[in-house]
C-alpha cells in the first residue's frame, strides 16, 4: 500500500511480503543492474526465481528492500526500468566499498533511510521515533500505529492486518523471534547486528540506548547533513537538542545517548574539514554549518564510514 501525501513523505506498509532484510539482498539487486539500470520486469519475469535463486515471493521482497535501502530508485525518464543509485554504487560495486555487506556501515545506511527517511517504511519511521515506552510489544503497538496512519491517511480503508504483519517485520528486523525452530527467522538478518532493539522476554522489546561503537562519526555525519537537508535547509546552525531528539534525527534514530551525541558532534569539524563545526558557548550548544552544497560532503563521509 503506498500513498502518496501532498505536504510530507509517502505513506508505505508492506511489500516485504513479511521477510526482513537479509545481508546479501541488497547486493543480489544491484548486481543485475550492470549498467546502471534495471528493467522492472526482471522482478516479474519467469526466471527471476533462478536469477535470484529464491522463492517468488522473496524476489518481491528483494525488490522492495532495494528500493528502500535507496540501492534502486525510480525515475521519471523510463517508467520501465530502475537505475541504481550513486552511492551504492559506491558501496557494491566488484572493489567498491562493501561488496558482500558486511561492514557494520552498511546495515546502519540502510537502517538510516528506513527510520530514518521512512523511505517505503512508514513502520519503521514511526517505531524509531514515535514509541517511548521502556518496553513494549507488537499487540501494544497495533493500535498506535493503526491510529497514527488514519490520522496521516483519514479517507483510506486500511487493513488492521496490513499493520499487524508489518510491525511484526519490523520487529524481527531487528530482534529475530526467539524460541522459533524455523532457519528463515535466523537468515541473516542485515539490521539484527546493530543491536538497537532487544527481545528481553517472549514478545516483548525494548530499545537499546547507548554509544553504538559499530557506528562511525563519518556515517553520523552524513545522517546529520541528510536530516538538515530534509528538515531545515536553509539555516546554518542547529541546536544540540534537535539533533539529539528531534523527530528524524540521527541520535533519535541511532539510539543514542546524549554524550554520545556530544562526542560525535564535538568530532564534526575535523572530520567535515570545518563545514560542520560543534560550538558551546555560554551553554548555547549549537552545529554551525558552512553555506554552499553537502552532496559532495555526503559521499565523502560515506567513504570515510568504510575506512
Amino acid at each position: 500500500m503506498l500513498t502518496t501525501l501532498t505536504s510530507s513523505r509517502p505513506i508505505h506498509f508492506s511489500g516485504h511480503e513479511t521477510f526482513p532484510l537479509r545481508q546479501m539482498w541488497l547486493k543480489k539487486a544491484f548486481d543485475q543492474a550492470a549498467s546502471g539500470r534495471l528493467p522492472k520486469s526482471t522482478f516479474t519475469d519467469d526466471s527471476a526465481i533462478a536469477l535470484f535463486g529464491v522463492g517468488k515471493n522473496m524476489v518481491s521482497s528483494i525488490r522492495h528492500w532495494a528500493l528502500a535501502c535507496d540501492v534502486l530508485c525510480e525515475t521519471d525518464e523510463d517508467s520501465s526500468s530502475f537505475v541504481v543509485s550513486s552511492i551504492a554504487s559506491e558501496i557494491f560495486r566488484d572493489g567498491g566499498l562493501d561488496p558482500y555487506a558486511d561492514n557494520p556501515t552498511t546495515a546502519w545506511y540502510a537502517h538510516w533511510w528506513l527510520a530514518g527517511k521512512g523511505n517505503r517504511a512508514t513502520t519503521w519511521r514511526w517505531l524509531f521515533n514515535h514509541v517511548t515506552a521502556p518496553t513494549f510489544t507488537r499487540q501494544e503497538l497495533e493500535g498506535p500505529l493503526e491510529a497514527y496512519a488514519r490520522k496521516l491517511l483519514p479517507n483510506k480503508k486500511l487493513s488492521s492486518a496490513t499493520f499487524s504483519r508489518d510491525l511484526e517485520t519490523c520487529l524481527r528486523s531487528y530482534a529475530p523471534r526467539s524460541g522459533s525452530g524455523s532457519p528463515e527467522d535466523f537468515a541473516e538478518p542485515l539490521l539484527g547486528e546493530l543491536n538497537l532493539l532487544q527481545e528481553v522476554h517472549k514478545g516483548q522489546y525494548t530499545f537499546r540506548r547507548g554509544p553504538k561503537a559499530s557506528l562511525h562519526n563519518a556515517l553520523f555525519a552524513f545522517a546529520l547533513i541528510d536530516f538538515w537537508e530534509d528538515s531545515a535547509n536553509n539555516v546554518t546552525s542547529m541546536a544540540f537538542e534537535t539533533i539529539a531528539y528531534g523527530e528524524g534525527s540521527p541520535g533519535r534514530v541511532f539510539k543514542l545517548d546524549e554524550d554520545s551525541v556530544a562526542e560525535r558532534l564535538i568530532a564534526l569539524e575535523d572530520l567535515t574539514d570545518g563545514v560542520l563545526a560543534w560550538r558551546d558557548t555560554s551553554g548555547l550548544r549549537q552545529v554551525h554549518r558552512k553555506k554552499g552544497s553537502t552532496k559532495e560532503l555526503r559521499v565523502e563521509m560515506i567513504r570515510k564510514a568504510y575506512e
